[in-house]
């Protein structure tokens, strides 16, 4: 069965999987960016993305050298900015312990700051063309519904189930192993979806467990997410009389942390404590915006006010058209706005 199952999977993705995907042909140092990317992220998202970062960044030295904001700044956007921030680190790491080139080795791989045992997986595999045992979301998927694993998957007991079957079917060939890797990550996310995926096109339909008793849907069960209550975000854009914003540093770690913004808070009033103290501005309100992150929402009203720069003794002034740094995607948003320009 496992033969069969190998041989169905790989023709299928000969004929109908990706081969396009700009960080495929490429190096280990690229299937590592594109990986790290691609967590949480779809793919014609991450897209445009990696091609602006690998031309900006080509090589695990330039990226350890580069400064982490300028790293933050190509993934603004992109969003779960750790992701940047253990890329940089361990860039740097590469350069300090392994002569700066990515390890081949699966556990030296899972040392570095972000890596985990999938993406270093998909990295010995996609990257270095040896047998490599992924487990990404798609493959969790795909397996949940081969053979009818239940409950929740990232629990220890069923992460041992898939990761036992995930070994098992990877062929023992470096080769084969690469073909099978990218193979089962385009069967889910071409074929076995999340919803409405399409039994009918499935090269491995006639092993899938789910499919025999009528269960797709069941499989891989939901997980219950607690959401968090809706926040209310204030943001003050104090502008100089050159016409510069005041931009922060974020805290790291935190949200959009490394990144920069206009001061944010909880409240106007404290904004205005903390930045203006006793001084007595006119402050306007300029608008609101939402936004979602993954477990919760928040509107972001933006206040704007006037302000002499020598009163400000943190932060650092920029016109928002010339700003370079990192900003977060909302905040980009709301400076893009014509009417704050």
């Amino acid at each position: 069965m496992i033969e069969r199952f190998a041989k169905r999977l790989a023709d299928w993705q000969k004929r109908h999987g990706r081969h396009d995907l700009p960080w495929q042909q490429r190096g280990p140092y690229e299937t590592w960016i594109s990986e790290i990317m691609l967590q949480q992220t779809q793919v014609q998202v991450v897209i445009p993305y990696f091609n602006r970062f690998v031309a900006s960044f080509p090589s695990e030295e330039v990226l350890a050298a580069a400064p982490i904001d300028d790293v933050l700044a190509h993934w603004a956007g992109l969003g779960y900015y750790s992701r940047a921030r253990n890329l940089h680190r361990a860039a740097q790491v590469i350069m300090q312990e392994h002569q700066g080139s990515l390890p081949n080795d699966l556990d030296a791989l899972i040392a570095l700051p972000g890596i985990g045992r999938s993406t270093a997986g998909a990295i010995v595999s996609l990257g270095f063309g040896a047998r490599g045992v992924i487990q990404d979301g798609n493959v969790r998927r795909v397996l949940s519904r081969l053979f009818c694993i239940s409950g929740d998957l990232s629990k220890s007991i069923a992460q041992s189930q898939l990761w036992d079957l995930a070994d098992t079917l990877t062929p023992d060939g470096g080769a084969e192993s690469k073909v099978h890797a990218q193979a089962m990550m385009d069967l889910g996310s071409l074929v076995c979806r999340r919803s409405k995926p399409n039994c009918e096109a499935c090269p491995v339909a006639d092993d899938c467990q789910a499919l025999q008793h009528k269960a797709i849907a069941r499989f891989p069960e939901r997980k219950q997410v607690k959401q968090r209550q809706d926040e209310l975000w204030v943001m003050l854009q104090l502008v100089n009389a050159n016409e510069e914003t005041l931009f922060i540093k974020r805290p790291s770690p935190g949200i959009w942390g490394g990144l920069y913004s206009p001061p944010i808070g909880l409240s106007l009033n404290q904004l205005t404590a903390d930045f203006l103290g006793n001084e007595q501005v006119e402050i306007e309100y300029a608008g609101a915006i939402n936004h979602t992150f993954s477990h919760f929402r928040v509107r972001i009203e933006h206040y704007v006010a006037s302000v002499n720069a020598a009163d400000v003794r943190i932060g650092e002034w920029y016109r928002t058209e010339r700003f370079q740094k990192g900003l977060p995607a909302p905040i980009q948003q709301i400076l893009s706005r014509e009417e704050i320009k």
